[in-house]
């Protein structure tokens, strides 16, 4: 009897978010040398999309600015077809106007797009280092107790219109807690979203839903409420739930996002040694559960992406 054939799942790598900083783990990347060769490798382990923050490369810190953006970017289109995802969240320190410097100039194929503000603490982590790599880091980490992430309706639609309308751009829309869901089904019905909806849903932000195992079925159960079957789903959580909700995500039938943004590490107490190395190990436990891994063409087609000879780099 002919067996089926295995559902693909897209796997995301963040390469290097704007919350961990240099002093937390000697691999995450800064420079832009750095960042093109770690979505290199992610891309070549099995990621289809990789998405991209910039940091100042003297000092490792988020930047916005499109010339930073524009010293890796054409370098990781020449030599691989990975789905290039820009952020439009940025830094929870950035302005909207900043935080869309890069993906207007740069009009790629996929952004990411936030869908609520809300508290985004992570000052915790400061609590594990004495000494730092560089003097911004204590102050930017501890002060994140005390700073709204702001994503209101009307930076979504500005977003919205001026990259997906103006630019064919499409997106991935970070949902940190159910009501955000909510939030998207507004600019659904009135028209500013098309279908299908790229839904990455996340766990374990403190200021979003908790990481637990009932939260993602819920989300799962409201986004089907919301969307029906016009809907790809991905998830990721925050640092050491990272590849336990990957698991779960692709035994609902989703996608899996992992990477340095969003843990440092690889098992119990053991930092990772790149973004290549967590994508590797998700690609292994998928590969377990009997799925394949999707390449970069067969996510375009599964999200209706514009193409890479459509952009702007």
């Amino acid at each position: 009897m002919t067996q089926p054939s295995p559902r693909n799942a897209i796997i995301t790598c963040a390469v290097t978010g704007a919350v961990h900083t240099p002093t937390m783990s000697p691999a995450l990347p800064v420079t832009p040398t750095e960042i093109a060769t770690a979505s290199l490798e992610a891309h070549a382990a099995g990621a289809a999309i990789v998405h991209l923050h910039a940091r100042d490369p003297e000092t490792g810190r988020p930047t916005p600015d499109p010339a930073v953006f524009a010293k890796f970017l054409p370098e990781i289109r020449a030599n691989c077809d990975a789905v290039i995802n820009i952020t439009t969240g940025g830094s929870v320190t950035m302005s909207l106007d900043d935080r869309l410097a890069a993906p207007l100039a740069m009009k790629p194929e996929l952004c990411s797009l936030n869908l609520g503000s809300m508290n985004f603490n992570f000052s915790q982590m400061a609590d594990h280092y004495s000494i730092w790599k560089y003097d911004w880091e204590e102050k930017f980490v501890r002060g994140s107790d005390d700073i709204i992430f702001k994503n209101t309706f009307r930076d979504i639609e500005r977003i919205l219109r001026d990259l997906g309308e103006a630019h064919g751009t499409r997106f991935e829309f970070e949902c940190y807690d159910v009501g955000h869901l909510y939030t998207l089904a507004h600019f659904v019905e009135r028209g500013l979203v098309r279908p299908p909806f790229f839904l990455q849903l996340i766990f374990g932000v403190r200021g979003g839903i908790g990481a637990d195992a009932a939260h993602l079925a819920h989300m799962k159960q409201t986004a089907d409420k919301l969307f029906g079957k016009a809907y790809v789903f991905s998830v990721f959580a925050a640092g050491r739930h990272q590849i336990p909700f990957c698991t779960m995500s692709a035994a609902m039938g989703g996608n899996v996002r992992v990477g340095l943004e969003d843990s440092l590490y690889i098992g119990r107490r053991q930092l990772a040694e790149s973004n290549r190395e967590q994508v590797e190990k998700i690609g292994g436990i998928l590969a377990d559960l009997g799925f394949g891994i999707a390449t970069a063409n067969d996510a375009r087609a599964i999200l209706q992406l514009k193409g890479a000879d459509a952009v702007g780099f």
